[in-house]
This record gives C-alpha cells, structure tokens and sequence, in this order.
C-alpha cells in the first residue's frame, strides 16, 4: 500500500475578522466555519455569544490569535430584548419557564425607567448556572442539566450604560454597554425581578467588542460566498492603537 497522504492543515494567513455571527450556530462553530471559508490553518475568537445570540464575533487567524487573551476583557455593548411575565432556568428563550407572574397585564415606561438606575455603574451579579464557568473541572451547564444547583460567588461588574429602545406592555428593547463577565440573560432576570414580574431573554444581539462594531462585520453567508475571502481580514498594522502588543506587531510587520 502507499503511503497515506497527510490531512492538508490550511494556510498560515494572520488578520482579524469581525464576523456577524447568525442565530442557531455557536461560537466555535461560526468560527471553524468563517476558517473553512479562509482555508486558515489557525483560529481564535475573542469571547463567546450563545447559540440563540446573534452579532459580533471577533475571529482572530494566525498570529492574531495572540490577542484573543486580552480582548476579553473589553467592554461590550449589546441590544437586549426581554419578555416580561416569566422567568426560565436558563435565563433565556431556550430553558423551561420556572416561574410566572399572575395576572400581569405588562408594564409602563415609567415603572421601567425607575428600576433602570439601580442597575447602572458597579454592581454584583451573580453567575448563571447555565454558564461555562467549571466548577471542579466541570462547566457549570453540566450540573445544570442534571438539575443541580450550586452556590456562586457574586462578581462585580459594571454597566456603563442603559438605554431603553423600545417599550411594550410585556416586552422591552434595551441597548446595554457593559464590562467583561456581564451576563446580560442575569441582568434580564434581575430587571424582571425588580419589576415585580419576572423576565427573560428572548433575542440578544452583540453590537460592539471594545473598538469594534457591527456596522463593520460581515455575515457568515456573505463570506462563504467570497471568491477571496482573505480580503476581508484587518492586518495587525491597520488594529487600534493598543490593541496589538508593540512586540508582535513589530515582528509581524518585519
């Protein structure tokens, strides 16, 4: 027999991608995707939106990937759109409703807008079982799924900025600028709460990543489609100031 032939590994091509990720994909899967399109031999990104979220995936190939660490810890904005009248375990559309508010006929902008501030600035939050946070090796969605509960340590986060898009008597639309480790599906919870009516997430879309934004993105479908989708990719030198350690850009401009 002949020699098996090796897999075929990619190409070594460096730059980042601001991808818009599409509903009902994962972050991996969105990546490993946009790395197929690439034929792009190494991949990262630069923090996780759940399966049910949508918007901006920073994808990093080659020696960009090297600025996947210190891009988690950027701010964040997101736009936010919370179902009033129940809660669910796992904070969004996807879990099994645990507790409903009896007789709610909805809300008001002006009930809204007086529970909005305790939220704003430095605040602790308090993880969510459904989360990927481990907990003695383990991700905490793990216990979660075997129904079992276990103690968090509350975390301080801060939330910058709260801005209300839309309100109907049981839904509202909030545009939300936060700190890293924000779970927006807690904050829907605890908002809910304090209005006495419960809520959570049903569509949660990520429109900026420290200097990056949406408007900027390109989405999965668009591409797969590219006869050269290289082209799409920032070269390190064209990043933010900042962003990119001196070392690293200097040996990958030389």
């Amino acid at each position: 027999m002949g020699k098996q032939m090796g897999r075929r590994k990619g190409l070594d091509i460096t730059g980042v991608l601001l991808l818009d990720k599409p509903v009902d994909l994962s972050s991996n899967h969105a990546l490993q995707r946009a790395r197929r399109a690439m034929d792009a031999k190494k991949a990262g990104h630069t923090g996780t939106l759940d399966p049910f979220a949508t918007g901006l995936l920073v994808c990093c190939f080659g020696k960009a990937t090297k600025i996947c660490g210190p891009m988690l810890n950027v701010d964040k904005k997101y736009i936010a759109t919370l179902q009033l009248g129940s809660e669910t375990d796992s904070g969004d559309l996807t879990g099994a409703v645990v507790q409903e508010a009896a007789g709610f006929t909805g809300i008001t902008a002006e009930q809204l807008n007086k529970v909005l501030p305790d939220f704003l600035g430095e605040i602790q939050q308090i993880p969510p079982m459904y989360s990927a946070l481990k907990r003695d090796g383990r991700p905490l969605y793990e216990y979660a799924r075997q129904g079992i509960e276990l103690e968090r340590e509350p975390r301080t986060i801060t939330i910058y900025e709260i801005n209300v898009l839309r309100v109907q008597p049981e839904m509202v639309e909030l545009e939300v600028f936060c700190s890293k480790g924000t779970y927006i599906r807690t904050l829907a919870q605890d908002i809910g709460r304090a209005l006495g009516c419960f809520a959570h997430l049903i569509a949660l879309r990520r429109t900026a990543v420290g200097p990056f934004t949406i408007d900027d993105a390109i989405d999965l479908a668009s591409l797969q489609s590219m006869e050269s989708p290289v082209d799409t990719l920032r070269a390190l030198d064209e990043l933010p100031d900042g962003l990119v350690p001196l070392k690293l850009l200097q040996k990958e401009i030389l």
